[in-house]
C-alpha cells in the first residue's frame, strides 16, 4: 500500500515541481519569509513608535500615541539638521567616489598582467572582511599620535616640521575620513559589478570597435559604459541605499565626533534611540528618508525601462 502510494504520489509532485506558477512560489517562500520576519516586522514596529512618545523608561508602564509630534520636533533640531546634510554629503560624495574607483579598478583587472589573481583577491577584501576590522585599521591609521598616513607624508616632505593634521579631531577631516573608509568599502562591489557587465559584452561588438579604429577612451565612453549602464545601474541603487542608510563607518571612526559634527542620519538615530533611551525620536530619525529613498529608486528605475525601451 505505502509503495503504491508513493509510486502515485511521485509523478504528481513531479508535475507541480515543473510548473513554473508552483516552482516560482516554493524558491521566494524564504527570501520573502526573511523580509517579513527580520524587515517588515521591525519596519512596522519602527512606524508605530515613532508616532508615540515611547522611551526605555516607560517602555513597560505605558505610553501614549503622540502623532506626528516627533517629526515636528526632528526640524527643531540643529544636530538633526547637520546630520541630514551630512547623509547627503557623505552618501553622494562616497558613491562618486567608490564609482570612479571601481571603474578604475575594473578597467585595470580586465588586462592581462602577472599576478592577476592575486591582486583580485586583495582588491575584494575591503568588501569582503568585516567591516568592524577594517574600520579598526583605518582608525590606526587616522590615530592622532601615530598616524602612518602622517608619518608618510611626513616622509615625503608634504607635510612640514609643524604640521600634524587630526584626522579625526577636525570637522572638516574628519567629514572626508568617514568618505574615504566607506568608498574604500564599497569600491570592491562596483568594479566585480562592472567587470562582470563588461564581461558579457558580446566579442563581435568590441572587434567592430577596434576595426573602426576606436581608441580607449572612445571605446570605454562610447560602447561599453552604454551597453553596462543598466547593469551598473542597479549597483548603484545598492550602493546608494547603503550609503544612506549606514552607520557603522561612522560610528566606528567618530561615534558622531566631533562636536556632533559627522553624524549621519543612521547614527543620530542611535544615539538617540538606544544610546539616550529615546525610541520614539530615534524611529522618526530613522524614518526620515524612506519615502526620498523610495521615490528616488522608483524614478532611477522608470528611467532603467525607458532606456531598455
Amino acid at each position: 500500500m505505502t509503495a503504491t502510494a508513493q509510486r502515485r504520489g511521485s509523478p504528481r509532485l513531479s508535475y507541480l515541481l515543473d510548473r513554473t506558477e508552483v516552482l516560482g512560489p516554493m524558491l521566494m517562500a524564504p527570501a520573502i519569509l526573511y523580509m517579513v520576519v527580520l524587515l517588515g516586522f521591525p519596519f512596522l514596529l519602527a512606524i508605530y513608535f515613532s508616532l508615540t512618545d515611547v522611551t526605555i523608561n516607560n517602555i513597560q508602564l505605558g505610553f501614549s500615541f503622540v502623532g506626528v509630534k516627533n517629526f515636528a520636533a526632528l526640524f527643531r533640531d540643529a544636530i538633526f539638521r547637520q546630520a541630514l546634510r551630512n547623509t547627503l554629503i557623505f552618501a553622494i560624495s562616497s558613491q562618486l567616489l567608490a564609482m570612479i574607483l571601481g571603474q578604475t579598478t575594473a578597467l585595470v583587472l580586465m588586462r592581462n598582467f602577472r599576478g592577476k589573481t592575486l591582486v583580485r583577491v586583495l582588491i575584494l577584501l575591503p568588501w569582503a572582511v568585516p567591516i568592524a576590522l577594517g574600520v579598526l585599521g583605518w582608525k590606526w591609521m587616522f590615530d592622532s599620535l601615530y598616524s602612518i598616513i602622517n608619518w608618510t607624508l611626513r616622509a615625503l616632505h608634504i607635510l612640514g616640521p609643524g604640521q600634524w593634521p587630526q584626522w579625526l579631531g577636525t570637522p572638516t577631516l574628519a567629514m572626508i575620513s568617514i568618505i574615504v573608509v566607506h568608498a574604500w568599502k564599497s569600491f570592491p562591489f562596483i568594479a566585480v559589478i562592472i567587470m562582470g557587465a563588461i564581461g558579457a559584452i558580446p566579442q563581435d561588438i568590441i572587434d567592430a570597435a577596434k576595426v573602426d579604429g576606436a581608441g580607449f577612451w572612445r571605446q570605454t565612453f562610447q560602447i561599453n559604459l552604454p551597453i553596462v549602464a543598466p547593469i551598473v545601474s542597479v549597483g548603484v541603487i545598492f550602493g546608494t541605499v547603503f550609503a544612506f542608510t549606514d552607520m557603522s563607518v561612522v560610528w566606528l571612526l567618530t561615534k558622531g565626533g566631533p562636536i556632533n559634527s559627522t553624524h549621519v542620519l543612521g547614527s543620530y538615530a542611535f544615539q538617540v534611540g538606544i544610546v539616550s533611551g529615546d525610541i520614539g525620536q530615534g524611529a522618526a530619525i530613522s524614518l526620515f528618508l524612506v519615502p526620498i529613498l523610495m521615490l528616488a529608486m522608483v524614478l532611477t528605475l522608470r528611467a532603467m525601462r525607458r532606456r531598455e525601451l
